[in-house]
């Protein structure tokens, strides 16, 4: 089983995100093969909270020029997941 800091990768820190954790909704940057339940466990396990429910949303990388060249590269794929608290709060900042 793989621990809590193998499945949340970071926290997104935006003015949309800020506005969510008025309403004990918080955003992270997740590994892409974690599920619903996987997350909310960790949350649960890093931040001693209730989660209510997670909401993930799946990314695609955008393709990108390398340098001057016509070189195309990808940046990666990534997932996004929305924690909803029943309880508690976290502090992000």
């Amino acid at each position: 089983m793989r621990s809590a800091f193998d499945i949340i990768i970071a926290p997104v820190v935006t003015e949309k995100c800020n506005a969510l954790a008025q309403r004990s909704k918080y955003v992270f940057k997740v590994k892409t093969d974690a599920e619903k339940i996987e997350i909310g466990r960790a949350v649960e396990e890093l931040f001693k909270v209730k989660v209510k429910s997670v909401n993930v949303m799946n990314y695609q990388g955008k393709a990108k020029r390398a340098g001057r060249t016509q070189r195309m590269g990808r940046r990666a794929n990534w997932k996004k997941a929305v924690v909803t608290l029943s309880e508690g709060s976290i502090e992000i900042i």
